[in-house]
């Protein structure tokens, strides 16, 4: 009875947790402050609200939709993350690089050939309202199921899979979209018609066919754009250079948009044929379920969608949050930003994510909460319903003006070059072959290449360790690597081993083969014993010949094989005619029991423990345990005291059985100089010249 008495009281308070950390505008709206917070909201979100216009019409275009879903586009969802979200500054709506992600889906499975109509006089026509018709559909397919794959992803708490898209992979795949977004906006800059290419290279066959139609350039087109871009570029220039002088960023992008009765009452439409945005309806269309039969055309599609929307957001997000003091939640923000896809999807919007521009506007313009995106939205619910019309004879040429300027901080990307060039190489290998990728295998089969990529250079990584044999600081407990610290001295007798990485199965052989190589004794000590083992076999009676034959022909038959010499028996390496021989345990076991003397003619050469030290290894796979059982065995065959030092995985090792009555756990320490102190004391050795007085202090403490 008392559980259930203990579970009932609870159960309250942990579903208002569950219930707070689902719907977090739960939480944060009843303590919404008025008075510190409206006003900047207020402000925050009409200049959002104001831009939201001009780029949801503009960024409707790179998805190959007519603009009013644009404007549904920087509706619905935004109204949906208000309710969901937990960052407070970042802008939702559309954005350039997801607008151009649909677009090529929509252009590839609804190209214009598919609704070729026969005309007046035999010529064939194109049924526009068909095609976009299907391309809405197209586009909100995509999107709910994009929006179905956050969501799964988010309530999994698979939150954490943005990790594998690093900074310099989305710096680069952004700069590589930004130059999609140029190419497919310069047909509407000069008033041609390019066709349509798909497939790999596409762009650059765009390209090409875009030089070949400038000579049928459109001239009033290219002006309206000149004029449009011209003004956009110096006013935008204002707004930086004097941001902190001015209240409000002037609204230049609404400004050339609403200069569109300029176009209407001049007749410019009819007179010079430029082409413009067409109908706008007036309203809200009802909830449309999104058609199921298009979800496996678009699968591969939607999930490069869904990482990308996401990967942008949350940087975006937790950029604000760490700036202003503030956590956002990775898991609930994938939820968040799937559920706007789906419910947009379902209102005939396409897949958004959080924009740089507006989100810095809204930062900058004293925004304070998502009360600021609510406001936006009803800016935009008020153009949608009343004023839309008015953009009617809006021309694309300006729009595509918006979409161009609005991409400098995309190129500013560029710059990554040289930065990465002197601080990380492969960062920049990374950024080049992704933004390669992009511009030459379009956005989808891109961005999979450059995530297989920056998988490879974390696997190499990971392969091709630095492994170094660490020596003692004198005065200090520190044990750094001695070959690029002078002051780092070896402890005689006492060989302590570090590998850079974590020890798995891809690296265990290495690691194996580069201990062998490091603890064996000097070649010049090598050379001497083979000297000493040729005079012995001189020296040795007849009546041995037969058997010193036959351990010749053995040690013959293993040295034309890979082998591993320190694990071999006395009589092979000391008989042996091999170069290779001089690695044996004979030399190991017989100079580490040399006098001092002789110590001090072969450095190195009284070995008698080696340390592993495991702190850098974070798991341990069957690998991993095989091959630290094969290192104590074969080298405590040749009378090596190994040691390992580090406790991340001891419960790892544990489970796997590693510990036994060869290898108990007092062979195992936390940090490399309990291992030294524990091997000192092990030895009664009281004093060495290249360990420090506070060194041996601790050794008299724990002695």
């Amino acid at each position: 009875s008392m559980f259930f008495q203990s579970a009932s009281t609870c159960s309250g308070p942990r579903l208002k947790h569950i219930l707070l950390s689902w719907i977090p505008v739960l939480g944060w709206l009843p303590r919404y402050s008025f008075r510190e917070n409206a006003i900047g909201d207020l402000i925050s979100g009409c200049s959002v609200g104001i831009m939201h216009l001009p780029q949801g019409m503009a960024y409707a275009l790179l998805a190959s939709l007519r603009p009013v879903f644009g404007l549904y586009t920087s509706l619905y969802p935004v109204l949906v993350y208000f309710i969901f979200g937990t960052s407070r500054h970042i802008s939702i709506g559309t954005f350039a690089v997801i607008s151009i992600m649909i677009g090529s889906v929509t252009e590839r499975l609804a190209p214009d050939s598919n609704f070729i109509v026969n005309g007046t006089n035999g010529t064939e026509i194109v049924n526009l309202d068909e095609r976009d018709a299907y391309r809405v559909q197209i586009a909100c397919s995509l999107t709910v199921l994009a929006g179905i794959f956050q969501i799964l992803l988010g309530v999994v708490r698979f939150g954490f899979v943005v990790t594998y898209l690093s900074e310099p992979l989305v710096r680069g795949y952004t700069t590589g979209s930004a130059c999609h977004v140029c190419v497919s906006q310069l047909k509407y800059l000069f008033g041609v018609a390019p066709s349509r290419f798909t497939g790999p290279l596409s762009l650059i066959y765009t390209l090409v066919d875009l030089c070949k139609l400038l000579p049928q350039t459109k001239l009033p087109e290219l002006v309206v754009s000149l004029v449009a871009l011209s003004v956009l570029i110096v006013v935008k220039e204002v707004n930086a250079c004097y941001r902190q002088k001015l209240p409000l960023p002037i609204p230049i992008e609404l400004i050339v948009v609403t200069a569109t009765i300029i176009t209407h009452f001049c007749g410019l439409t009819d007179k010079y044929y430029i082409d413009v945005v067409g109908e706008i309806p007036s309203g809200l269309k009802a909830p449309r379920a999104p058609d199921a039969t298009l979800f496996s055309k678009v699968l591969g599609d939607a999930f490069a969608v869904a990482i990308v929307g996401y990967a942008i957001n949350i940087s975006l997000g937790k950029t604000f949050a760490l700036k202003h003091g503030y956590k956002v939640d990775s898991n609930q923000e994938l939820v968040a930003l799937g559920l706007s896809n789906t419910v947009g999807g379902f209102f005939q919007c396409y897949s958004v994510t959080s924009s740089l521009s507006r989100s810095l506007v809204q930062e900058s313009t004293g925004g304070k909460t998502q009360v600021a995106g609510l406001i936006s939205s009803i800016i935009v619910l008020i153009t949608v319903l009343k004023i839309g019309s008015l953009f009617e004879d809006l021309p694309k040429a300006v729009l595509s003006t918006i979409v161009f300027v609005n991409l400098k901080g995309m190129f500013k990307q560029f710059m990554d070059v040289p930065s990465l060039w002197k601080t990380n190489k492969v960062d920049l290998l990374v950024w080049l072959v992704t933004f390669t990728s992009t511009i030459l295998l379009n956005l989808d089969l891109g961005l999979a290449v450059s995530i297989g990529f920056s998988m490879l250079t974390v696997i190499f990584r990971t392969q091709l360790p630095h492994y170094s044999i660490l020596g003692n600081v004198p005065g200090t407990d520190l044990y750094l690597d001695t070959e690029k610290y002078k002051e780092a001295k070896e402890i005689p007798g006492i060989k302590i081993f570090r590998s850079s990485t974590t020890i798995y199965y891809t690296n265990a052989e290495m690691y194996l083969e580069v201990l062998q190589e490091k603890v064996c004794m000097c070649f010049c000590v090598c050379r001497l014993k083979k000297q000493q083992a040729k005079q012995k076999r001189k020296k040795v009676s007849e009546e041995t010949n037969g058997q010193r034959q036959g351990n010749g022909v053995a040690a013959n038959g293993l040295s034309k094989g890979r082998v591993n010499w320190a694990y071999q028996p006395d009589t092979t390496i000391s008989e042996s005619d091999s170069d290779t021989g001089c690695h044996g345990d004979d030399s190991i076991t017989q100079v580490s029991h040399h006098s001092d003397e002789e110590k001090g003619k072969a450095s190195g050469s009284g070995t008698h423990s080696i340390i592993l030290d495991i702190s850098t290894t974070s798991f341990v796979d069957s690998v991993t345990v095989k091959t630290l059982k094969n290192i104590f065995r074969d080298f405590g065959e040749v009378d090596l005291e190994i040691y390992l030092a580090g406790s991340c995985v001891v419960e790892q090792l544990e489970t796997a059985g590693f510990f036994s009555e060869s290898i108990p756990k007092s062979r195992l320490f936390v940090t490399v100089h309990d291992a030294v102190l524990h091997i000192l004391n092990k030895l009664g050795q009281k004093d060495f010249m290249l360990v420090s007085q506070a060194f041996m202090n601790d050794c008299s403490l724990h002695s």
